[in-house]
């Protein structure tokens, strides 16, 4: 499948307008899976091209449940009918065996006794009519699942809840073309409807353009109405971001506990795919828990739970429902490689929903180390593929920069030194670095050690630093480089 590549040179420097051509290079761009690690997760947002026509997208709304006003009054003629049908087997069977025995007077006393009986029973029946209930407002929901026996709620009911809670994110993206025409694409992804007052939560691939190019974000309902969202806040190393729409009296998902998960259970998404085939539902079960992904080779590793429940581009951000019509993830990735299906990966709800109320809150995650320094993927991958063949210099994150007064600056690291360890921890990548980072809180110690070239560069010397994290705040690029 078309695979969104992130991988991409932002350069030390904010350029004019760097995204659109970019993006333009990257639409239904290939990468091939085998030159990549077997950890290799992609995620499975994607550029869309936009349809030529300016007509609003229409959203499939689920039609109303068709109710009975008399449904009270069907169960009272029921009874009536029932006891009726009683008297006449009783009459029949009476008579029958009165006239084979001969003693059919004597059968007839007791036959009319029992008329009488039944008789009283079905004046009674009629007589309280009105303490049956009515049943005709809210359907019934719970039923017994006929795979698990577990009382849960109809699929059909959660799925017209999640119509109601589930919108499409998508974020316009224009450019100029080599031939000098202003084309267009967006990212498609999806969300869900975190607070009644407008918040949402989505991943935060599905809005990186717009973080970082300051593009507009919209957001779709079910009725197909739109909404332009603001960035709320973002957490680019746990790919959840929070948008907040102009919108009051909206209908929250219900978060259930993702602690309590079980191999087995049952999972539906509803999202996007394709970004066009607006609120479909696809259903599975709970395939394996506590899986390390990560969404790309500059990522860290994501707790995620796996899926069996189909996924493709554009369910990005989507919810993840339990059989309780509760959301229990967010979808997030999925296994790209040819000829493999039924593997979805998604963040647990219990994780994202402590993210998004930090989010909401401070504006950033808070308990984060923070070491100060900036890099760039691109940069790194230059210097592990040509540097170290050429001097034999170590692989690892080089440092394009230090934040003044921060711990790293504090405990001498300079620019242009590539990390290569944390307490003795190998880091030859940026994931790698900030997996390890991970392992600390703010306020933690650790040695960190660096490859500082001395010279022309040809040569260099290993230097171990002792470095006290600081926590980390709202800022998560600089001009361009990841900050850490």
């Amino acid at each position: 499948m078309p695979i969104f590549d992130r991988n991409k040179n932002i350069g030390n420097s904010v350029q004019e307008n760097p995204a659109p051509a970019e993006a333009a290079k990257e639409i239904g761009g290939e990468k091939d899976p085998q030159k990549e690690s077997s950890q290799q997760i992609y995620s499975d947002a994607h550029f869309i091209p936009l349809d030529e026509s300016t007509d609003p997208p229409r959203y499939y709304t689920p039609s109303p449940r068709r109710e009975s006003g008399n449904t009270g009054r069907a169960v009272k003629r029921n009874a009536q009918t029932a006891i009726l049908c009683a008297v006449f087997a009783i009459l029949g069977c009476v008579a029958g065996a009165g006239i084979v025995s001969g003693r059919t007077n004597a059968q007839m006393s007791v036959l009319q006794e029992k008329v009488d009986a039944l008789s009283a029973d079905l004046a009674e029946a009629e007589s309280s009519e009105r303490e049956f209930p009515d049943v005709s407002g809210t359907p019934e929901v719970i039923y017994v699942d006929p795979v698990t026996s577990e009382i849960s709620v109809r699929p059909s009911d959660i799925y017209a809840a999640a119509c109601e809670q589930v919108v499409g994110v998508t974020t316009d993206v224009t450019y100029t073309n080599y031939f000098g025409q202003t084309s267009s694409t967006a990212v498609s992804g999806t969300g869900f409807i975190f607070s009644a007052d407008g918040y949402i939560i989505t991943n935060y691939h599905v809005i990186e353009y717009a973080d970082k190019y300051n593009y507009a974000v919209r957001v779709i309902m079910h009725d197909g109405s739109s909404h332009e969202a603001s960035i709320a806040g973002t957490d680019q190393n746990n790919d959840i971001a929070v948008l907040k729409i102009s919108a009051r009296e909206l209908t929250p998902a219900r978060l259930g506990d993702s602690d309590q998960l079980s191999v087995g259970d049952v999972a539906y998404a509803v999202g996007n795919p394709l970004g066009e085939l607006d609120f479909t539902m696809t259903s599975g079960t709970v395939s394996a828990l506590d899986r390390m992904i990560r969404a790309d080779s500059s990522s860290p590793s994501i707790n995620m739970f796996q899926i069996d429940a189909a996924v493709n581009t554009g369910n990005s951000g989507g919810p993840v429902y339990n059989s309780a019509g509760e959301v229990i993830g967010v979808v997030t990735a999925k296994y790209s490689e040819n000829g493999v299906e039924g593997i979805g990966f998604a963040i647990p709800i219990n994780d994202a929903r402590k993210i998004a109320e930090d989010l909401i809150e401070n504006g950033f995650v808070t308990g984060k180390p923070y070491l100060g320094i900036y890099y760039d993927e691109s940069n790194t991958s230059i210097y592990n593929r040509y540097y170290r063949n050429l001097w034999g210099s170590p692989k690892g994150v080089m440092v394009l920069g230090i934040d003044k007064n921060s711990p790293a600056a504090e405990a001498g690291i300079k620019e242009y030194d590539t990390i290569t360890a944390i307490d003795g921890r190998s880091v030859e990548n940026t994931a790698d670095l900030l997996n390890q980072m991970n392992r600390y809180s703010p306020g933690s110690t650790a040695e960190i050690t660096v490859y500082r070239a001395t010279g022309n560069g040809t040569k260099g010397d290993s230097i171990s630093f002792t470095v006290t994290f600081g926590e980390a705040g709202a800022g998560t690029s600089v001009n361009g480089m990841s900050v850490a």
